[in-house]
């Protein structure tokens, strides 16, 4: 999890950021986003589709924007440039939560084998907890979209997100010597696996953020909003396991699709 030092550093430089941004008077927005999220990590197979689709979970999130082309403190648009009419600057904090289990060829109910009734009963979950900034850029012109100039604002968006994991790891095998769920003996695991390789330990890392998305003006105050997201992260304990077989070739990853509802403060 977040260190006291850690949380407060990061806490920190986003509000003195978006501090920085008010005190010249540009335009400020909130929002709420929520939606599935599909986890990809080292349960079941990469390329399995019962994997993609059954590991599976939500996420849900509040968002705060700058908006650089219009200035609050004179209700008038902010002076002519290109950043100003193309970007915004997204702060955000977000949670997510995905239940995992294993897919695929090894684990289909044909194999009784007691390797493959180790990777049936072997279960996790993934539990994330992000604060983070995005730069958003807009094709089309933010001024025309927010004077009705057209309904769709599409826009794409790159940025970093410090995480807080805190996964759970289950087995409900039992090697005969150790009470069931025992999830600090290896021997309740895949045996392939080296010991160590399932971690359920809290911790925090880094993640890169990227996103693809459209905005629906509703009104002169409020916006929909849908957004596909990729989230990449510099750690492979994000699920609780980390094994070394050629399956796990990358970390942890997810990919969120989104609803928001946005709401234009000034």
């Amino acid at each position: 999890m977040f260190n006291h030092k850690q949380l407060i550093l990061v806490v920190l430089i986003l509000l003195c950021t978006s501090n920085a941004f008010s005190q010249l008077g540009f335009s400020h927005e909130i929002g709420v986003i929520t939606g599935p999220v599909a986890f990809k990590s080292d349960f079941g197979l990469r390329t399995d589709y019962e994997t993609n689709s059954g590991n599976t979970g939500f996420g849900i999130g509040l968002v705060h924007y700058i908006n650089f082309s219009y200035q609050a403190n004179c209700n008038c648009y902010t002076t002519d440039n290109y950043f100003n009419d193309h970007f915004k600057l997204r702060t955000e904090i977000s949670y997510n939560k995905t239940k995992l289990s294993h897919f695929g060829e090894w684990v289909e109910g044909s194999r009784t084998s007691d390797e493959a009734e180790k990777l049936r009963s072997h279960t996790g979950e993934a539990n994330n907890f992000d604060i983070g900034m995005q730069l958003e850029f807009y094709p089309l012109s933010i001024r025309s979209f927010q004077a009705y100039g057209y309904k769709l604002a599409p826009f794409v968006s790159l940025g970093a997100h410090y995480v807080s994991y805190n996964p759970k790891v289950y087995t409900n095998y039992d090697n005969g010597t150790n009470d069931v769920g025992n999830v600090l003996d290896s021997n309740n695991f895949y045996s392939p696996w080296q010991p160590g390789s399932v971690n359920p330990e809290s911790g925090s890392t880094w993640s890169i953020v990227s996103s693809i998305g459209v905005r629906y003006k509703l009104n002169a105050t409020s916006d929909l909003m849908l957004d596909l997201r990729g989230q990449y992260y510099f750690n492979d304990l994000i699920d609780g396991l980390d094994h070394q077989l050629n399956s796990n070739k990358h970390n942890d990853w997810l990919v969120w699709l989104n609803v928001g509802y946005i709401y234009y403060l000034d």
